[in-house]
């Protein structure tokens, strides 16, 4: 038998082309990639625009809250101040107004933990049941809330502030909670990722055992989802954190406002002279504040949410 290396017959040549026919594929794409390295320069390029995109006005942000008013108007926004002033800046943030920004802040609080426990309860709850559960009109309702994914939440505002109007719940607390407990999106990727996620032989083992489907649900289903309940815990942490118009319709009274609210009260109150004194460096040094609880939760909670957000892609 000729060996693979063997010249073609009455050349005398090497056997260069057929040992390159003989090359694997992934060598070949690796071999490839190496040899063209304008995609991956490429590729860096743009990851680095975005990372300076996102990453700038962070900068501008920190750099600025160290500022006093003074500094802030006379100094270039990327340069720092004469003086470091961002520890008298948050003393001064939460003494403006008798404190009124911890009032906004415990607000926030508490209509984000209430309202993002409460949607990632029932997105786990309704999902599991989509995905695991037999009833008439499943298909129905699996149309309808796919088809809320693409209405707006914006768009519902006001048909929700004339409802509670009518409920005479608007300028309380409830005005609130009640529309973030509702997210389709994380219904539908609970639904998605426990069809997958729950093994049916461990359900029915467990109805053999005589447990009810609520307690099914609490004790097999909920360990098994939970990498997809901290990531649609995260996007209603920041949803509900960072939401805006709908306090803004549903609240007057500036003790229940949340910080997006409370911060462009202040923002507009004290960015003209003719207001009153200028505090732009308080709204920058509370602006910063605010936005250290969103960076906290997501280091803290990374691992379990790539792990929800991969699986996910895997198991697709």
């Amino acid at each position: 038998m000729p060996s693979i290396t063997s010249g073609r017959a009455g050349t005398g040549e090497p056997g260069v082309a057929t040992s390159r026919t003989a090359m694997p594929r992934s060598r070949r794409g690796r071999f490839h990639s190496i040899e063209n390295p304008r995609k991956s320069v490429t590729l860096t390029v743009v990851t680095g625009l975005f990372a300076l995109y996102s990453l700038l006005p962070l900068a501008w942000l920190v750099i600025n809250a160290t500022k006093s008013q003074d500094d802030f108007i006379s100094s270039f926004g990327l340069a720092p101040g004469q003086h470091f002033a961002l520890w008298d800046n948050i003393v001064e943030v939460f003494r403006y107004q008798d404190g009124i920004f911890s009032r906004w802040l415990l607000n926030t609080v508490i209509y984000v933990v209430v309202g993002a426990v409460g949607s990632t309860f029932l997105a786990a709850l309704g999902g599991y049941a989509l995905a695991k559960l037999h009833f008439s009109g499943k298909r129905v309702l699996l149309f309808v809330i796919l088809g809320s994914i693409a209405v707006p939440g914006i768009a519902l505002a006001i048909p929700q502030f004339l409802l509670f109007a009518q409920l005479g719940i608007t300028n309380t607390p409830w005005a609130v909670l009640i529309p973030s407990f509702i997210n389709p999106f994380g219904l539908y990727l609970m639904w998605v990722f426990a069809a997958d996620a729950v093994p049916t032989e461990l359900l029915d083992a467990a109805k053999v055992d005589g447990a009810g489907e609520f307690r099914i649900f609490l004790q097999v289903a909920s360990p098994l989802l939970a990498p997809a309940s901290v990531t649609v815990l995260l996007f209603s942490f920041v949803s509900i954190w960072n939401n805006y118009f709908l306090p803004l319709i549903m609240l007057k009274d500036p003790n229940w406002y949340p910080l997006t609210i409370g911060l462009n009260e202040w923002n507009k109150l004290g960015s003209t002279a003719g207001s009153g004194a200028l505090i732009q460096n308080l709204v920058i040094t509370a602006a910063l504040l605010t936005i250290i609880p969103l960076i906290v939760a997501f280091l803290c909670l990374q691992r379990y949410w790539q792990e929800g957000v991969s699986l996910g892609a895997v198991k697709g």
